[in-house]
């Protein structure tokens, strides 16, 4: 009889313990479900997401050329003086004509076999050794940059190449603060409308985030062909550049 009753004791507490245990844990999640519910509704999550883009327009004042040399033989050693000679002068016309020595760097150095390919047996033959020697320059004065080329183009001789110009702004910062600006109203204009066409009113911005790039537009030389010096001056425009600002801005739903 008492063994029976210490039973049913124990029974009726376990079931008491299970029904507080689940009261707690209802009541806690109903809780965690209210908070997560409240932070969402705060958080950047929410709200009305746009990009808004701002553009600047400027005319570049940087070229910055991609040139070398390229030189030929049945060894190494002849390849790299041929080379080495013609670099040295394709760095004293570059230097002559305004380039600075912190201007000047190099991009690529290779040395690499020759080999000729006959069709009829399938075999290779070493032909010799090619040098290969590029420099970037840049040219501050934009409007010099056809008469560098064609400096370049004298001094190395046979030897030169030239693969491409590129224009640039040297000092974009500049042109910055207008471009965000831009960007920001576009941004606005952007997330009025969203607004109005949902039918709500549109909040204060909860978050900002800012890119910046620059359009640029390289000129591209034949790398294969040689450069030749020209009688008339070899003609380089550097047209126009944009400087664009992205702005990502989340607006409140109020």
């Amino acid at each position: 009889m008492r063994k029976g009753l210490f039973i049913l004791t124990a029974v009726l507490a376990l079931a008491v313990l299970a029904v507080s245990a689940w009261g707690c844990s209802s009541f806690s999640s109903g809780s965690g479900s209210s908070v997560l519910q409240g932070s969402g509704s705060d958080s950047q999550n929410t709200g009305i997401w746009v990009t808004g883009v701002g553009k600047v327009t400027v005319t570049p004042d940087v070229a910055v050329i991609s040139l070398g040399v390229q030189a030929q033989s049945s060894t190494v050693a002849d390849a790299q003086q041929q080379a080495s000679q013609a670099m040295a002068a394709v760095m004293a016309a570059l230097k002559s004509n305004g380039v600075a020595d912190k201007d000047i760097t190099t991009q690529y150095y290779n040395i690499s076999p020759v080999y000729s390919y006959d069709r009829d047996t399938g075999k290779q033959t070493l032909e010799g050794y090619s040098v290969s020697n590029t420099v970037s320059a840049k040219v501050r004065q934009v409007g010099n940059a056809g008469v560098v080329i064609d400096a370049v183009a004298v001094a190395g001789g046979d030897y030169t190449r030239v693969n491409s110009v590129t224009f640039s702004v040297d000092k974009p910062e500049q042109y910055n603060e207008q471009a965000r600006e831009a960007a920001m109203t576009d941004a606005a204009n952007r997330a009025k409308q969203l607004a109005k066409l949902a039918g709500v009113k549109l909040g204060k911005a909860t978050y900002i985030n800012e890119t910046l790039s620059n359009t640029v537009q390289p000129i591209y030389f034949d790398s294969s062909s040689k450069a030749t010096p020209s009688v008339a001056p070899t003609p380089i425009s550097p047209g126009e550049t944009d400087i664009t600002l992205t702005v990502q801005v989340v607006y409140s739903i109020s």
